[in-house]
């Protein structure tokens, strides 16, 4: 009889910088959780060698990775099969490498979002009026799940509007989506307003005007970090009634990508909860 094969299966996130990821952490709680033995950890991407340090993963044993910046776009290039949400999002957060030596690319992080907003915030989407700053990846990734909750409208708003006039195209059959400039918000408000940009890891906010937000609304922030962002803090003190920041997505889109290696989405509240207390 064959010997069992006891090594654990292994996984990684792949960045540059990589060394402040949680998805090692995360992924550990989720192991953990369903009794799976894996191995899952944070590796360090040269710029100009990310389709080489996948190979080289794959042959060591490696069964998927998660993917972060800068790395999202070219692994959505490096994919022999896509997702719908992969091809929408026109991104790449998860790879899973296939039995038949093909590679599997998902985009967890729009989902991961509106599972954050709609299952731990308790946010209805359906019905409300949405605006996602920024028209990079980050937005991108968003705004198919998103559309998918038949929100009223979706607006985005970006500094460069033809940007976000590429996307609402791109997006327009999926629901009614509006492209703006930020001095175009003067005078419009909405229920729920997702920051996209990194204008957060700068310590800045984009121009937004101070009458954005309907009462009861929700203000959301793509980044986390130990402390409200600028965004947020800027959100309380024009009239969002709820704040919240990038963490809980982080951990779902983490859930969401186990789902795809291991036939098991873990739970993520107790998962959400020790990070928040630093574990």
């Amino acid at each position: 009889m064959a010997e069992k094969d006891t090594t654990p299966a292994r996984y990684a996130v792949m960045g540059n910088p990589v060394a402040h990821s949680k998805s090692p952490v995360i992924h550990k709680q989720f192991a953990h959780q369903v009794g799976h033995d894996i191995e899952y950890t944070a590796l360090w991407v040269d710029l100009d060698g990310f389709a080489e340090a996948v190979q080289q993963f794959r042959a060591e044993g490696g069964k998927g990775l998660n993917i972060t910046v800068p790395f999202k776009l070219e692994a959505y290039r490096l994919a022999d099969n896509l997702s719908d949400r992969a091809k929408l999002a026109g991104a790449v957060n998860t790879i899973r490498f296939e039995p038949d030596g093909t590679i599997f690319g998902d985009n967890t992080d729009g989902t991961g979002l509106v599972h954050d907003l709609t299952k731990n915030l308790n946010v209805l989407l359906r019905g409300k009026k949405i605006l996602v700053l920024g028209a990079g990846g980050a937005a991108r990734g968003a705004l198919g799940p998103l559309l998918k909750q038949n929100p009223v409208v979706l607006v985005i708003a970006n500094r460069t509007v033809s940007k976000a006039k590429e996307l609402a195209k791109t997006f327009a059959h999926f629901g009614k989506v509006e492209a703006v400039g930020y001095d175009d918000l003067v005078g419009k408000r909405f229920d729920v307003v997702i920051n996209g940009t990194s204008a957060s890891l700068k310590g800045e906010v984009p121009p937004l005007p101070v009458n954005l937000f309907t009462s009861g609304a929700v203000a959301y922030d793509m980044m986390y970090g130990d402390k409200p962002t600028p965004f947020l803090e800027w959100a309380m003190l024009h009239g969002a009634e709820t704040a919240a920041d990038g963490l809980g997505m982080l951990v779902e889109q983490a859930a969401e990508s186990y789902l795809l290696w291991r036939g098991v989405r873990p739970e993520t509240k107790h998962v959400i909860a020790a990070l928040r207390k630093g574990g």
